[in-house]
């Protein structure tokens, strides 16, 4: 296992404040809505970056003929999610990195609310848009993320109305689904884990930042709508299966000791239970991926040494962001509820 951090370029006096990376993977139909609501931004002093996972719908075609000024790196086949978009940091020029799905559309003050909220608050070090359903604009995709006890990924206020959210608050960290980081976390903490593809590479970065120190900040008036799960399908078993793998990968990786001896019976209670619960549905993707978790621990846990090594936060300090259970059935009732909307 491999974890690619490298080198950020330096700013330089003529460049932008923020840089867009977009991965685009076989998105045509997407990225149209996608780049015309980023062309409609109130806020101008920033660049694009679409990183193209050898797409085989025209997309490329598409970005020089209609884009030309879009910066973009073409990849001759998908190399996933996670390197993709460390491939475009990787040149991104701005102070601000933001990590925006191609299956987005933003409000025309989504970024001029991120940077304002950028630079008032010099102590946060990732700030979260609000994210709603496309298909449902009063339902919340995600106001930032948190993890369990369990070590799962949980994003905040999932499926819950719009009126739900009462203002800017601290989160535990923010949805690679859009988001704005500043460049000297990123420096500090590294950039994406590539060996999980795509999953759970944001909550892995929001642990190790929180690890480190960094705080995450929610912005309700930064509004971005999303198309849910749009490029691979809302649970489909490969989902379902870098889902399962990738939570080993990162409950192994971040989790503090002691802590994660006492919660350990009931992380592995909560997976049995997730496992039974998809076996009696005939459902083995989860079996596969947690398998294919258990056979990649030994990586995990050498990151581990590092990423643990360098910590300046205690549990007690994480876990007041921290949600405090998820049983198997309210997870499996959430994920079939949201496939309905």
């Amino acid at each position: 296992m491999s974890c690619c951090s490298p080198d950020l370029p330096a700013v330089s006096s003529d460049a932008p404040t923020v840089s867009i990376v977009i991965i685009n993977w076989n998105g045509k139909e997407h990225l149209a809505c996608c780049l015309a609501a980023l062309a409609a931004q109130t806020y101008r002093d920033f660049e694009v970056i679409v990183v193209d996972n050898g797409s085989t719908d025209g997309s490329v075609a598409f970005l020089r003929e209609r884009y030309p000024a879009v910066r973009l790196i073409g990849n001759d086949r998908n190399l996933g999610f996670a390197r993709a978009n460390n491939q475009g940091i990787a040149v991104a020029r701005g102070r601000y990195i933001v990590i925006l799905n191609n299956d987005t559309q933003a409000e025309p003050q989504w970024l001029e609310a991120l940077v304002n909220a950028a630079e008032r608050h010099p102590e946060m070090g990732a700030f979260a848009p609000l994210v709603l359903f496309n298909d449902r604009r009063d339902v919340i995709d995600s106001a930032g993320l948190t993890v369990s006890v369990l070590g799962h990924g949980i994003q905040n206020l999932l499926g819950e109305r719009v009126e739900r959210v009462q203002g800017a608050c601290e989160v535990f960290g923010v949805s690679a689904t859009a988001a704005l980081f500043r460049r000297e976390m990123l420096q500090d903490i590294g950039l994406f884990d590539e060996d999980y593809f795509i999953y759970y590479e944001d909550v892995d970065l929001a642990w190790r930042a929180r690890l480190r120190g960094w705080r995450s900040l929610l912005v309700p008036e930064a509004v971005v709508y999303h198309a849910h799960s749009a490029t691979v399908g809302r649970g489909s078993p490969f989902k379902k299966r870098l889902l399962t793998r990738n939570r080993l990968w990162t409950i192994a990786k971040d989790y503090h000791f002691p802590a994660i001896v006492f919660f350990l019976p009931l992380i592995l209670a909560f997976e049995v239970g997730f496992i039974v619960l998809s076996l009696l549905r005939r459902d083995v993707a989860p079996v596969t991926g947690f398998w294919q978790g258990v056979t990649g621990l030994p990586g995990a846990l050498r990151k581990r040494t590092s990423i643990q090594s360098s910590r300046t936060a205690s549990f007690r300090q994480l876990a007041s962001f921290m949600h405090w259970f998820n049983s198997p059935f309210s997870t499996w009732r959430l994920r079939r509820d949201l496939g309905r909307l």
